[in-house]
């Protein structure tokens, strides 16, 4: 299996993973041949990369952080929960916690995380999609940092709820990335209040969760908002949301800056370190994000092409990358660098 950007794909290409909306009905199953309609069914949806299957990567496998089936059942539960705070009622916070609870336990039980694999995203599903990614991000780098489960869970809970004040604005203004007013962009802005505001009434439901709503956009050094809080004033847990939050923007389509791949977002996010985030958590969180994830394709500075099929866990950024070169009889010669022992070869670039 291997990742390739829908712009890249040809027909009869074999879809190697399973694509959900968010309500977790599929919209195109593992193992369809991919044909012209279905090609420019996925542009339509929105969706920029997939995973397709080729013959050369049958052993390589792209695992998620957690199961497809709890981060569908969660993307589900966020999706009713927010239909029914529209309707100007409560979301069900036994619900989300069961939920929770599932991507805690899984998060927990493993011994080694690195985070290897990108959404396939669409349209309809992406605010969802953006929040679980947020909650496993954070839970990940929560589980880093050895807070104890208590603490795991309510951070659980702020981060997947980080978002909740959106569900106040108009939709047509969530679904704008670009060209918005600076009155616009400051009418956005006030999603951290209304989450704040909704979520602080709870009863069965921490306080602490309201002010990861609420501060998840403040910096270390005065810069964020609503309150622009400094260095000690910010509540460690939402600033653990804050650092998978912005992670997971520069990461995915739809958010105001251009899409980038992980080493990219991971360069900036060990830029802002010290600055805007705390930099002890940025270098924890850095640690658990493959900056080259499981099947993408790469260029080596020894010019040759090749897909990263395995990660050093410690050492993110020098995966093990395969390379086939074809001989002129027509076969191919396989060759495999693991870039912890090959400390002269790096990527050079990734290919889409």
């Amino acid at each position: 299996m291997r990742q390739v950007g829908v712009t890249s794909l040809t027909i009869g290409d074999v879809l190697g993973k399973t694509i959900f909306a968010s309500s977790g009905r599929v919209l195109l199953g593992k193992g369809v041949k991919l044909n012209l309609s279905y090609i420019a069914r996925l542009r339509d949806m929105g969706i920029s990369i997939v995973y397709i299957e080729d013959d050369r990567f049958d052993d390589v496998v792209v695992e998620d952080v957690i199961s497809e089936e709890d981060r569908h059942e969660a993307m589900a539960v966020l999706e009713r929960g927010t239909r029914t705070v529209r309707l100007g009622k409560s979301l069900d916070a036994f619900e989300l916690k069961r939920t929770i609870n599932k991507i805690v336990e899984e998060i927990l039980f493993k011994k080694d995380i690195l985070v290897n694999m990108m959404d396939m995203r669409s349209l309809d599903n992406q605010m969802f999609a953006h929040s679980v990614n947020v909650c496993v991000l954070a839970t990940v780098l929560g589980k880093a940092m050895s807070l104890d489960r208590e603490k795991l869970e309510t951070l659980a809970i702020g981060a997947i709820l980080h978002d909740i004040g959106k569900v106040k604005l108009d939709p047509k203004l969530l679904n704008r990335a670009d060209n918005i007013t600076p009155e616009e962009r400051e009418l956005l802005k006030t999603h951290t209040t209304l989450g704040f505001e909704d979520l602080r009434k709870r009863k069965d439901l921490s306080l602490v969760i309201a002010h990861i709503a609420f501060q998840h956009h403040e910096h270390m050094n005065g810069t964020g908002y609503p309150r622009r809080l400094k260095e000690g004033e910010i509540h460690p847990l939402a600033q653990i949301v804050a650092i998978a939050d912005l992670y997971d923007k520069f990461t995915s389509d739809y958010s105001d800056v251009e899409r980038m791949m992980p080493h990219e977002a991971c360069e900036i996010l060990m830029g802002l370190a010290g600055t805007l985030y705390p930099l002890e958590m940025v270098r924890l969180f850095l640690k658990n994000i493959a900056a080259y994830p499981t099947g993408v394709s790469v260029r080596l500075n020894t010019h040759e092409i090749g897909v990263v099929v395995d990660q050093n866990l410690g050492m993110p950024a020098r995966p093990v990358v395969r390379v086939f070169d074809e001989s002129d009889a027509g076969s191919y010669v396989v060759k495999e660098y693991d870039m912890v022992q090959k400390r002269t070869i790096f990527i050079q670039e990734v290919l889409s």
